[in-house]
């Protein structure tokens, strides 16, 4: 402990030393992965940013300015004094409070004029509130989800600044052995889709990228990771990585708090939004289907009040020898490749989680540029041979030619999507097609949790691709709002809109295991003249996996509980070109252009064959050294 407190004194020092005195600087806090200069006169800090970017750059630590607590005035009079200072035509429509760090969140239509000319009015409000202010754009679409999370936040403000103090006191501890071996274990998701989990250990550091789920079984010996090996140890868990918001990649987290764990969780803001939601769903899908849950909905909230967002490419401290960039990914809103530099320059690991090397409507394509790399861990989803998905605009064209030739017979057209990426990608296409006047103007209707992962969307637009993003926040459009959709909301007859006209639905979830689209699947398959559409990969055993693969009887329950046998006679198609996963060539493409080039590529989520061939053709074609393990192995790096 004497260390400890020896280490971090001399860090307090080295600020102390070299930053104004007339700032009063009460304390200096370790808080999460930064350092928190808490001041009376915080404005003095803010105002001389150089100065605090002269001591980052000779601490080598993140550095965060805090009010102090005892100077803040009360949030209704912070409330008043920001609406007198800021025009009347900024637009203010929210304004909210984190007072575990004493920021003051204000949304307006205009963050531009709140914040005005070289910033005088955000100025002024620290001056006159000791509160810090962020200025964020009004989000097109309300989002209950993100209400729920800031409610929390503040509501429990004394327990996040608890979380923060222990998780700072472990991220700034003095290192015992330093940057010495490197190992990885494969706890999930190797040769095999879904329950993705990698521990990452060095004589520091314990990291778990990932805690996912698999969807596409109930069997909890391969339903979820393998935490029951000897290498990995919940008491001595440093932090957990979350790539993207995805089941099989989030769905798990919560499961470990109830058993104890009390450290943070990384990932980019949008994925801490989505994962709530999604990890939300999974419980109320399990509660419909009659299912034992692994947690309740009480370790969520330990989950949102131990996550700590961080956006693409700030560099982290999470451990000791350890640090963290995020780079976008390019699968869904949010979704992070992991840069992990171990020691000063001993080791870097760069895991790439699910991407997409190439641009889509919605977003940007992978970055594949990094400091240093060693070691490149690589999904290959789509790694086969035969795995190269058609040109987009044939792909486009295709799915409106079954939906055109669908509604034409008198058909319906259902089309199982991902409530996040998938979703709001389809949605982009069928809104461009009918404006183009190329599909039949129909009701399209969006059910399930798709209108609250798009309200996220708009709040997280600086994430979207770079069209999409100036649509809504330079031009005030919201393409998510087209007067061709129709939102479902509370209750929803699905039989009346199954027997009635010809129309589009959209609902969750993607591979028909849970969410409304079940009940669709269940009404419009016995007829022929309907269609439905997969446009997302199907987890094998998911009852998507099954319809898409031929199945002609699914037993089902209806409403009062009892299995049904229904006909699959509606028309079944897949098209790819959708998927938020690179294809073989952009896989190959990848590893080609990857900066710098990887001394060895470890492949991970895909099927059993696609893993082992995609590994030996990569060997065989780049020489490198490419392995494809399997769960339960642990491989050392160094």
């Amino acid at each position: 402990m004497t260390l400890t407190l020896n280490h971090m004194d001399k860090i307090r020092r080295s600020i102390l030393e070299n930053i104004p005195k007339d700032a009063e600087v009460t304390r200096i806090e370790f808080e999460g992965p930064a350092i928190a200069i808490y001041a009376k006169k915080p404005e003095i800090l803010i105002e001389h940013g150089h100065i605090i970017a002269d001591v980052v750059s000779f601490i080598k630590r993140r550095i965060v300015i805090r009010p102090d607590p005892d100077v803040r005035l009360p949030e209704e009079e912070v409330d008043k004094i920001i609406r007198s200072i800021t025009p009347k035509d900024a637009g203010i429509t929210n304004i909210f409070f984190d007072p575990s760090i004493g920021e003051v969140y204000i949304e307006a239509e205009k963050p531009g004029v709140v914040i005005g000319k070289d910033g005088v009015n955000i100025k002024k409000i620290v001056e006159q509130t000791k509160w810090k202010p962020l200025v964020l754009k009004t989000p097109a679409m309300k989002s209950d989800v993100l209400h729920y999370i800031r409610g929390t936040i503040y509501t429990e403000s004394k327990e996040r600044e608890r979380i923060l103090r222990t998780v700072g006191e472990r991220v700034f501890r003095p290192p015992t052995y330093g940057a010495r071996e490197v190992r990885i274990t494969a706890l999930g998701g190797f040769r095999e889709v879904g329950r993705s989990a990698i521990l990452v250990q060095t004589k520091e550091s314990n990291i778990l990228l990932d805690c996912g789920i698999n969807p596409g079984t109930s069997r909890p010996a391969d339903a979820f990771p393998r935490l029951d090996l000897p290498e990995f140890d919940l008491e001595n868990l440093d932090a957990v990585i979350i790539t993207h918001a995805h089941l099989d990649h989030c769905a798990f987290v919560p499961y470990l708090y109830k058993y104890g764990y009390d450290g943070p969780v990384y990932c980019s803001p949008p994925t801490a939004a989505l994962m709530t939601l999604l990890q939300m769903d999974y419980l109320d899908v399990l509660a419909r289907q009659g299912r034992p849950a692994p947690y309740d909905a009480k370790n969520i909230k330990e989950c949102i009040l131990h996550t700590i967002p961080i956006r693409y490419g700030v560099v982290t401290d999470i451990t000791p020898d350890t640090r963290l960039t995020f780079h976008n990914a390019g699968h869904i809103l949010g979704s992070a490749i992991v840069h992990l530099h171990i020691g000063e320059g001993y080791y870097n690991i760069v895991y790439t989680s699910d991407f997409k090397f190439g641009k889509s409507l919605l977003l940007e394509p992978s970055v594949c540029t990094f400091p240093r790399v060693e070691t490149l861990i690589m999904e290959c989803t789509y790694g086969a041979p035969e795995d190269v998905m058609p040109p987009r605009v044939q792909s486009e064209q295709t799915l409106i030619s079954i939906i055109n030739e669908t509604l034409e017979k008198g058909g319906k057209v259902l089309i199982p999507v991902p409530a996040v990426g998938r979703a709001q990608e389809i949605m982009l296409v069928l809104d461009a097609y009918i404006g183009r006047g190329l599909l039949a103007e129909v009701p399209i209707f969006i059910e399930g949790m798709i209108s609250e992962a798009t309200a996220i969307h708009t709040a997280f637009a600086d994430y979207l691709s770079s069209k999409i993003r100036d649509s809504i926040l330079r031009q005030g459009v919201n393409p998510f709002k087209s007067e061709y959709f129709t939102v479902l909301k509370g209750y929803v007859d699905r039989e009346e809109i199954a027997e009635g006209e010809p129309c589009i639905i959209l609902a969750t979830s993607g591979m028909l295991e849970g969410g409304p689209s079940i009940e669709y699947f269940r009404y419009l398959a016995p007829d022929e003249r309907n269609a439905i559409i997969f446009v997302s990969y199907q987890i094998e055993g998911t009852l998507g996996s099954r319809v898409q693969k031929g199945l002609k009887e699914a037993q089902m329950l209806n409403e009062d509980g009892r299995i049904e046998i229904i006909k699959v006679n509606m028309r079944v198609e897949t098209v790819s070109g959708f998927s938020g996963h690179s294809d073989r060539r952009q896989l190959l493409s990848y590893v080609k252009h990857i900066t710098p080039k990887p001394e060895r590529i470890i492949i991970c989520h895909g099927e059993r064959n696609k893993c082992i061939r995609i590994a030996s053709h990569l060997a065989r074609a780049y020489q490198v050294k490419a392995i494809a393990p399997e769960n339960a192995e642990t491989i050392r790096l160094r």
